[in-house]
């Protein structure tokens, strides 16, 4: 870096604030306990205060003098203050109480200190394996050559190939215990950096969700040029690299049997005698499910812009004729008694007289003698047994199924959901499900997955069919 960016950055950036400011230590004590390390997203003001006054109190406790005497409150507004730019202090979508949550950059200042900690054990050999597979990857994922292709597959199952033989003849290859506790190191450090960027790519969202409301409330042009900034606007975030990454990443959270299986994996570690396991780590698939959930709903709220957007303008567009319509009206009264010189004149209104001998005289209508082709054929009976066959789908008994299958804040394929309470109501019960319209409750479509649902129909439960659509992914909030 070059000696003016390090200046501004010195000059700039809240991290760098942080570091040098006075009571660094009791901001990166207690946010760092009780937002970072306990994953913490948007809390109300109440409860951080709360929390912050028992270490104050614990703090001043130790000394004849208190070392920090403002009220908690007062040091939340200091830290939430632009200046600062620690926490961020914000009104939810249909809560009245304040709320708090830290920034990317005292993520960034919290994680700098950490890392100063001296450290008994040092890995390094499961860093560089990383190294090495990563690389692997990136050759042989830009390659198009198939042969080059086929080659390293070969090589792979010749090393799997290898292996068995090896444990086949008894020789059961392991990884001592230094090499486990390298590799645990590793997943921990990596587990955390994880957590540290959902937050920074929360941040990057909740940019555009704020230029997207200075948008809608500076704008002076027609209403279809706004529409076009905004769309291509959040277009450009979901195909960034950033937003592609992300996306695939929630989509593997998604997956059932990629959950079970890391659900599974972390049991196992947390049972090997030769590590030491971090309480924090047995759950960071929860912690990485939340806060992903977070960074969806930031996202949401810039699709919701343009539907607000939308009823606002319709509501002052129809306000704007009413006011025209009454302006009108109250000039005509005004004038109503003495009106105007100027101006058009029209015929007045009147009334059409039309005399008897005027109207034309009765003519007898002719009936034309139509001859059938073929003999009239006798009237079909009606099958009146369908109309009592009609199916009614209780849209609130499938809010409820979803709602059993699906803890607050989780995300399930509808395929999973229709696997637990099969379709009993054929293809009517499958549109009710992709109908639900619950506030805490979300349907969306991945045109780019397929999925299959079994079921039979209500007229005939041996016939089985299946429906093919895409995939539906329902989330509970």
């Amino acid at each position: 870096m070059r000696y003016d960016d390090i200046d501004l950055l010195r000059d700039k950036h809240a991290a760098w604030h942080l570091l040098r400011a006075g009571n660094a230590v009791l901001v990166l004590s207690f946010l760092g306990d009780f937002f970072v390390d306990a994953n913490r997203g948007p809390t109300p003001a109440s409860q951080v205060a709360d929390s912050l006054d028992d270490l104050l109190y614990s703090l001043n406790a130790e000394g004849d003098e208190p070392r920090y005497p403002k009220p908690p409150q007062a040091y939340l507004e200091d830290w939430s203050a632009p200046e600062a730019g620690y926490l961020r202090r914000f009104y939810p979508a249909g809560n009245d109480e304040v709320h708090y949550e830290v920034t990317p950059a005292f993520v960034t200042a919290y994680t700098w200190v950490e890392s100063l900690k001296a450290r008994s054990f040092v890995g390094t050999e499961s860093r560089l394996h990383i190294v090495v597979e990563l690389l692997r990857q990136i050759v042989h994922g830009a390659n198009a050559d198939p042969n080059a292709r086929r080659a390293d597959l070969l090589r792979r199952r010749a090393e799997i190939d290898n292996e068995i033989a090896a444990i086949d003849a008894g020789h059961v290859p392991m990884l001592d215990d230094t090499g486990i506790r390298d590799r645990y190191q590793q997943f921990g450090t990596t587990a955390r950096e994880l957590l540290a960027d959902f937050r920074e790519v929360d941040e990057n969202f909740r940019q555009l969700n704020r230029s997207t409301r200075e948008s809608i409330a500076a704008w002076r042009g027609s209403k279809g040029e706004l529409l076009e900034n905004l769309v291509t606007s959040r277009s450009s975030i979901d195909g960034s690299d950033q937003g592609r990454s992300f996306q695939a990443f929630y989509d593997f959270l998604l997956s059932e049997s990629r959950q079970a299986e890391l659900s599974d994996l972390l049991a196992q570690v947390a049972q090997v005698p030769a590590i030491n396991p971090d309480e924090r780590l047995r759950r960071i698939n929860n912690d990485w499910a939340e806060a992903a959930e977070r960074t969806q709903r930031t996202v949401r709220q810039i699709s919701e812009q343009l539907r607000r957007f939308l009823d606002d303008q319709v509501w002052l567009e129809n306000r704007r004729v009413v006011d025209l319509v009454r302006a009108i009206e109250a000039a005509a009264l005004s004038v109503r008694d003495n009106p105007p010189a100027a101006g058009l004149e029209i015929d007045g209104l009147g009334i059409t007289i039309s005399l008897p001998l005027e109207r034309p005289i009765y003519e007898r209508v002719t009936v034309p003698d139509i001859t059938p082709l073929s003999p009239p054929q006798e009237e079909a009976k009606l099958d009146t047994d369908q109309l009592f066959s009609q199916t009614f789908i209780d849209s609130e008994l499938l809010a409820t199924r979803v709602r059993n299958v699906l803890r607050p804040r989780s995300t399930a394929l509808l395929s999973d959901i229709v696997s637990m309470y099969p379709i009993e109501q054929g293809v009517a019960e499958i549109v009710g499900y992709l109908s639900l319209d619950h506030d805490d409750l979300s349907i969306d479509f991945d045109t780019t997955e397929e999925m299959s649902i079994d079921y039979a129909s209500p007229s005939d439960a041996n016939a089985a069919k299946r429906a093919t659509m895409p995939q539906v992914k329902v989330s509970r909030s």
